[in-house]
Parts: structure tokens; C-alpha cells; sequence
């Protein structure tokens, strides 16, 4: 028969912590860092960020011709790494990382090697899908819209 015994330690008041060995812990918040997978010395995370300042520049005008929200999800072996919406719907439009706050109305989900070479304009992206180097969920023809936006961003 098992016999249950309670190994409790007793705590005594000497036990506590000592004056100065824990931090006192403030409201004080650590500024916001990438995702630890999405990381600066990315191809594609520097990308974004020359889009993001594109579209902060054009963006009223690229509203007028897109009218989309575009959800991109970069991956690497398997596992998604990065993750953009470029949203060329609403306001003066907007690019920001996470998934789509509104629905999204294509989302990509793009190999960062491919993802590289598609913004580059080293393959053609209708070819490249087809092939199935990468997945389309959504409206697949706003993806030519998106293919101008690269364009567009690739000129300046």
C-alpha cells in the first residue's frame, strides 16, 4: 500500500529575500524588437522596410490604383519568419508587420529565396506560381497589382 507524505519545507521569517537582491520592478516597458526570427540582417526584413518608406511616400496614389490588402507571410524552412501587411485600401496607406488587422484580401505565403527573387524581378511571379514555388490564398489576380507595387518601389 502507498503511504502519501507531504515534503512541505517549513519557511521561516530568516529565510526571506535580502535587502537588495531582487530589482523593484517598474512600469517602464522595453522597446518594441523584431521577432527574434525576423531580424535585421534579413534580405527580405530590409525589403520591407525600403516598401514601407515607398508607401509612406506614395501611398495616397497607390490606394487610388490597388484597392487591396495584402497579407505576406516569409518562410524558411517550413516556418513562417516574417510576417507584412501592406495595406493599399484604406486611408493614405499603410504597411505593418503582423497578419492583417482588416480581412485580408490575398495573403501570400512566399519562401524568402523566392520571395527575394520575385521583388528583385528575377522571375516572373504568374510563372513562378504556377510552378508552385509559392501559395496564393484569397483574390489570386490582385497578385498582378502587387507585382506593380514591387515595380513601382524597384524604379525609385
Amino acid at each position: 500500500m502507498w503511504k502519501r507524505t507531504d515534503h512541505q519545507p517549513k519557511i521561516k521569517a530568516e529565510d526571506g529575500p535580502q535587502v537588495g537582491q531582487f530589482k523593484k520592478l517598474g512600469s517602464a516597458q522595453k522597446p518594441a524588437m523584431p521577432h527574434p526570427l525576423e531580424l535585421p540582417e534579413s534580405q527580405s526584413f530590409l525589403v520591407f522596410e525600403d516598401i514601407s518608406h515607398h508607401i509612406k511616400e506614395a501611398g495616397a496614389q497607390m490606394v487610388k490604383k490597388v484597392n487591396a490588402i495584402f497579407q505576406l507571410d516569409i518562410t524558411k524552412d517550413g516556418k513562417t519568419i516574417l510576417q507584412r501587411t501592406i495595406d493599399l485600401k484604406n486611408g493614405s496607406g499603410d504597411m505593418y508587420p503582423g497578419s492583417a488587422r482588416l480581412p485580408a484580401d490575398t495573403v501570400f505565403t512566399i519562401p524568402e529565396p523566392v520571395f527575394m527573387e520575385l521583388v528583385l524581378g528575377k522571375i516572373n511571379p504568374q510563372k513562378a506560381f504556377l510552378a508552385g514555388k509559392f501559395k496564393v490564398s484569397g483574390k489570386v489576380l490582385l497578385g498582378q497589382k502587387l507585382e506593380k507595387v514591387f515595380k513601382d518601389w524597384a524604379k525609385c
